[in-house]
């Protein structure tokens, strides 16, 4: 929908803002958030988003310290946002300066351009399910990985009777509908522990992944650490990798082998550092399999989500043949 813009602007054709994804309106807080996505017109060269949600005054959003969203080539935008009961999208000049706070959004006029607010929605734009005592946001929008776009499909994830999670990848056309969920809060520093069954029957092309994803790091990666489960296309690889991004950097990629059966991948993320291992079974005192300590890259804590995905690597020398499951017996996070 096209929000509300502010008059005032002194040009014939003044830029425009509209929102394309407006999270659900909530009291607000730390404890959740929720990813806002829109789109400007009419945009100068260097001007930047600044993001605000009220939730009795206007708080600037994702951080104070990551308060500006940057415009695409195309114009769009996307960022996390605690949630609120409004929602601003504020188009700003390179000297602009935030507030942390604001009683009213600013007039347009000197470095802000355009002003624009919106209702929360009345529902979430995307459905939830509940694992392992956390609230997960399932993907409904697609994503371009391997230089394909791939669809997802929130009817992909399940929990059983028995509290396990299942993520799918299904034959959809001639192509595949993959899957995806993310933590609705941000944990930060701490160990994160995923117990997961037999990965072994798992294709080439098919890729199990477990990371962080930051909106507000765009320019670094994404902030983006992971246990990713894959061959990438190629049979003769080993199936498993510790990553902290970006993956080009070589001494940003531990590569092993991921035996058969019960696993459990933990990150124990703390500032500067970032440890990995994979154990065997679903206990504490499980064999070791693979360890990697990162010490260079590793990024700090801001609104990064932890997620879970399934999907198809469509670059590789062997393709996907047939439909794909990873079953997730348990997630758990410890400070």
């Amino acid at each position: 929908m096209l929000a509300r813009l502010c008059s005032g602007q002194s040009k014939n054709q003044p830029p425009t803002i509209e929102f394309t994804r407006i999270p659900q309106a909530d009291e607000g807080g730390r404890a959740k958030h929720d990813i806002v996505q829109g789109h400007v017109k009419g945009a100068r060269p260097g001007q930047q988003i600044v993001l605000y949600s009220k939730s009795g005054i206007w708080w600037v959003q994702p951080m104070v310290n990551h308060s500006f969203t940057r415009l695409n080539d195309n114009g769009t935008w996307v960022n996390a946002t605690h949630l609120g009961l409004e929602y601003a999208a504020l188009l700003v000049d390179s000297g602009y300066r935030p507030a942390a706070t604001l009683n009213a959004l600013p007039a347009v006029g000197g470095p802000v351009a355009a002003v624009a607010s919106v209702k929360g929605s009345a529902t979430s734009p995307s459905p939830s399910i509940s694992f392992s005592g956390y609230e997960w946001r399932m993907r409904t929008a697609p994503s371009d990985r391997g230089g394909a776009r791939i669809p997802y499909d929130p009817s992909n994830i399940s929990v059983d009777s028995s509290g396990a999670l299942h993520l799918r990848v299904r034959r959809a056309g001639d192509g595949w509908s993959c899957s995806e969920l993310s933590l609705v809060r941000s944990l930060g520093y701490g160990t994160y522990s995923f117990v997961v069954r037999e990965i072994s029957h798992l294709e080439p092309a098919a890729v199990f992944g477990m990371f962080t994803w930051d909106y507000s790091g765009a320019s670094e990666s994404y902030h983006e650490f992971s246990v990713e489960i894959s061959r990438w296309g190629d049979p003769a690889s080993k199936n498993a990798q510790y990553v902290v991004q970006p993956y080009y950097v070589p001494a940003n990629v531990d590569r092993f082998m991921a035996p058969a059966g019960v696993l459990t991948h933990r990150m124990q993320w703390e500032p500067g550092r970032l440890t990995c291992r994979t154990l065997r079974g679903s206990g504490p005192n499980g064999t070791r399999i693979a360890e990697h300590v990162f010490t260079s890259g590793v990024p700090a804590q801001g609104i990064e989500s932890v997620r879970m995905n399934l999907y198809v690597f469509p670059s590789g020398p062997v393709k996907l043949s047939r439909d794909a499951e990873v079953v997730i017996e348990k997630f758990s996070f410890l400070p």
